[in-house]
Parts: C-alpha cells; structure tokens; sequence
C-alpha cells in the first residue's frame, strides 16, 4: 500500500478514535478485491454513536480532499457503510459486527497497524 494511501487510513482511524470508536481493524484487501484496496472497520456502543463515527469519518475525509461515493445505512445506524473508492469505511453496532463477522470473510486480507 502507497504510503500516501497509509497515511489517509490512518488519519480516518484516527477520526474515528478520537469518537471513541471501538475495535479498530484495517485491512489491505488489494490481493483479495477487485473493487477496493482497503477497509477501516470499527465498532460503536449504540446507533447514535456509530452515526457520530460515521460523521466524523465523512469531516475527515473531505478536510483530505474526498468525497464519499456513497453512504448506506445511516439512518438505521446498525452498520453503515462509507465508500471512498479504494477505501470502504464499515462502523458497526457490536452485536452487527459479530454476526456479519467481516473479519473472518476477509481473513486472506493482510492487517495494517493504524490508531494506537
């Protein structure tokens, strides 16, 4: 992964830490995806919170420049999904993240050490 591409991961799981975002995992799906290069997946405590994770997550990329291609599921706030083109931001509720259990589907992706 470019480091360019690193350092805007890990500045929006830095967005995301700073609201408190829980479980923070990246991925490096590039040997795995034809349609992205990474995903960032976090967990938060309530709809309201995970909803918080996904604004802060949308603040940080257009202050680098990015707009989102899309948003889905943000009303709800179980899982919403942020596509950024070669990054896919997935924030959960924990009892979402643990029945869908991205981690596991995507477990040939390679990890990036991103937040603290």
């Amino acid at each position: 992964m470019s480091e360019e591409r690193l350092e805007r991961m890990r500045s929006l799981a830095d967005a995301i830490l700073d609201r408190k975002g829980e479980d923070l995992v990246a991925l490096d799906v590039r040997e795995v995806s034809s349609f992205t290069d990474g995903f960032l997946l976090a967990s938060g405590t309530s709809d309201r919170h995970v909803r918080t994770l996904a604004d802060a997550v949308v603040e940080r990329a257009r202050e680098l420049g990015d707009r989102p291609l899309g948003i889905e599921g943000y009303d709800e706030g179980r899982w919403v999904l942020i596509d950024l083109g070669d990054l896919v931001v997935h924030l959960f509720q924990c009892e979402v993240r643990e029945h869908y259990d991205l981690e596991r589907l995507w477990s040939d992706a390679a990890r990036v050490a991103v937040g603290e």
